[in-house]
């Protein structure tokens, strides 16, 4: 079964800023919890990977971008836990320090057509690759199914704050965590992408599938920095700063987007007197290839 998951440090941060707009902000650090399945990823695998041995398959199958998290942590599951695995990949063949990693990790990597891969799990080339496998178990892209956001319920502990908040991609993260608050607490979910607007629907339905009523939440859609992956020179310099001044790493995709965001609603005064909990979703697997990618070094050499 899954491995057990470690206690979850949560980092105070302080400065003068904060002080000065009388905030006090926590790192819910679940990049921490391990070097390759961290974050959200090992949440949203838990039970995913324990139906898996009750359903007694043989080989997991997923599907993620060139420089999937998912598709990483995926990888990292079948290594730690010797189960073969399959990862159905968007676009043409490439090499990156992701795949290289799924590879080395045991990951065998089947490159479909981005017209084919819109529709995934009915594609002529998913379908034709998926028939070929043994008992295999299916996990949706970014591991986002009812399994999935039961995962993400367990993330908010015994801990007070005033609002919660973290990165969205897909919106199951927020999703499980939105289901686990109290009347008053409040969740706002940072998107990533353009465009985000489409995931308040895709919240409201996790919400239905975990019955669950609240609605003491919100999605700002304002620091997307021109889209999925996409940045800005003041994201690599605030991500730059970040560590350099608290120790913390951030990723340009998700968790740094999201914590400029709380930044600058805490410097327009929105959470004054407020206790806030930041939650780190991991995702730093994904650095090094935005580094090669872009010629950017957000860390230093």
């Amino acid at each position: 079964m899954f491995p057990t998951l470690p206690k979850i440090p949560i980092q105070e941060i302080i400065n003068d800023f904060l002080l000065a707009n009388k905030v006090q902000l926590y790192v819910q650090r679940e990049d921490l919890i391990h070097p390759e399945i961290s974050g959200n990823k090992w949440r949203k695998l838990k039970y995913n990977v324990n139906d898996y041995y009750l359903k007694n398959c043989e080989s997991i199958a997923t599907f993620g971008g060139a420089y999937s998290n998912h598709i990483s942590a995926i990888s990292a599951v079948g290594k730690l836990l010797n189960i073969p695995t399959y990862g159905i990949i968007r676009g043409e063949e490439v090499n990156n320090s992701t795949l290289t990693k799924a590879k080395e990790n045991g990951m065998i990597l089947h490159f479909v057509s981005r017209e084919a891969y819109k529709e995934k799990h009915k594609s002529e080339e998913a379908v034709s690759l998926i028939s070929t496998l043994k008992r295999p178990y299916l996990i949706p892209e970014g591991g986002s199914n009812l399994l999935g956001l039961k995962g993400c319920q367990e993330i908010i502990q015994s801990f007070d704050f005033d609002t919660v908040v973290c990165a969205c991609g897909t919106g199951s993260t927020i999703s499980g965590v939105i289901s686990s608050l109290r009347e008053n607490q409040t969740a706002i979910g940072f998107s990533v992408l353009k465009g985000g607007d489409f995931l308040k629907n895709e919240i409201k339905s996790n919400l239905k599938l975990l019955h669950c009523r609240n609605n003491n939440w919100d999605l700002n859609t304002d620091f997307h920095f021109g889209g999925y992956a996409k940045y800005k020179p003041e994201l690599v310099k605030f991500i730059s700063d970040f560590w350099r001044l608290n120790s913390i790493k951030l990723d340009p995709v998700y968790t740094g987007k999201a914590m400029y965001g709380v930044f600058k609603l805490i410097e327009s005064g929105a959470f004054k007197n407020k206790k806030v909990l930041f939650i780190h979703t991991g995702g730093l697997q994904g650095v090094k290839g935005f580094e090669d990618r872009y010629g950017e070094l957000l860390f230093g050499n």
